[in-house]
């Protein structure tokens, strides 16, 4: 298990009830009341630290290493009956873009979502979740072929941004992921969209655009990464918390601003630290927002998309 630097308390009282818990087995001695005792002290513990998380704190989070990545709830939620489909049928085939077919509940989904690596070798086989365009045009793709034949689409969000490399500028990085907010904010079947981690810039954006779009708690979607944000208006890294706290990138401060139709609540400690609860906890969400979703006619739910993303922005003085 790791942890980040403001959970170091937590691996103090875990490192003691452990040694407890081994005290206990390895002799005589009952030492339940001191163990509970421990567990009692480690739960409000865990209630004070995650309570009161900063915005920083809450990236840090969605960065963590042991937290669930796409594919994890892919596997999870569909078990073998997801089938990964491959390329833009221009280009080639992006990694850090995933999709296919698969069934939650029964009912067949159009899948798709960005997909970080585990380990140094992975990172670098997904582009560490940076799409391509003709990821974004993969993805596309799928959903057309969703479309027509009447299959509902999943898009999960996960990427500190689209791949900004000179090769994905010249492939038409801009207009790939232009096209696919116009071709989402009309497409005629229901879209589900879950932002289960990062989601920075035009990157999380070229996928987001959704009949319900929901966030993570502790996930954020914003223009840009605290640490960019920092390095351009202070020419330094040093103000990242600075500036996480500037840019209202929270699941609280999208919702505040209407930009997320709902929150998810993850397991205290975050979606890592209880991943089973984390997984059944999304399968249900996603099973009652299909079904309310399925009760609308294309020419409704087209209306409403539509009319939700043209309602972003407009405020009174």
């Amino acid at each position: 298990m790791e942890y980040l630097d403001f959970e170091l308390p937590l691996k103090e009282l875990e490192d003691q009830l452990q040694k407890c818990q081994m005290i206990g087995e390895e002799s005589e001695v009952d030492v339940s009341e001191t163990c509970q005792k421990i567990e009692e002290k480690l739960t409000d513990k865990k209630k004070e630290i995650y309570g009161s998380l900063t915005p920083w704190q809450r990236v840090q989070l969605s960065r963590h290493p042991n937290r669930p990545y796409t594919m994890d709830y892919i596997k999870a939620l569909c078990g073998d009956t997801f089938l990964e489909l491959h390329g833009d049928r221009s280009v080639g085939d992006d990694k850090a873009m995933i999709g296919g077919l698969g069934k939650i509940d029964g009912q067949s989904y159009m899948i798709i979502g960005q997909q970080k690596g585990y380990n140094t070798k992975t990172r670098q086989y997904r582009n560490f979740g940076m799409a391509n365009p003709e990821g974004y045009r993969k993805a596309l793709r799928l959903m057309k072929s969703a479309e027509k034949f009447g299959i509902p689409v999943i898009s999960f969000i996960d990427t500190p941004g689209a791949y900004p490399g000179i090769e994905a500028e010249e492939r038409g990085q801009g207009e790939a992921i232009a096209r696919n907010i116009l071709e989402m904010s009309r497409l005629e079947v229901p879209v589900q969209v879950f932002i289960i981690g990062e989601g920075a810039s035009g990157g999380a954006l070229g996928i987001g655009v959704g009949d319900r779009v929901m966030m993570l708690e502790n996930s954020w979607y914003s223009v840009i990464s605290p640490e960019s944000c920092s390095s351009i208006l202070w020419r330094s890294w040093e103000y990242k918390e600075r500036a996480a706290e500037a840019l209202k990138l929270t699941a609280k401060d999208m919702k505040k601003m209407t930009l997320i139709d709902e929150i998810i609540k993850e397991p205290l400690g975050g979606a890592h630290a209880n991943r089973a609860l984390m997984f059944e906890t999304l399968r249900k969400k996603i099973t009652k927002t299909h079904k309310e979703l399925s009760e609308l006619t294309v020419k409704q739910l087209i209306k409403e998309r539509m009319q939700k993303y043209c309602d972003m922005g407009v405020y009174q003085e």
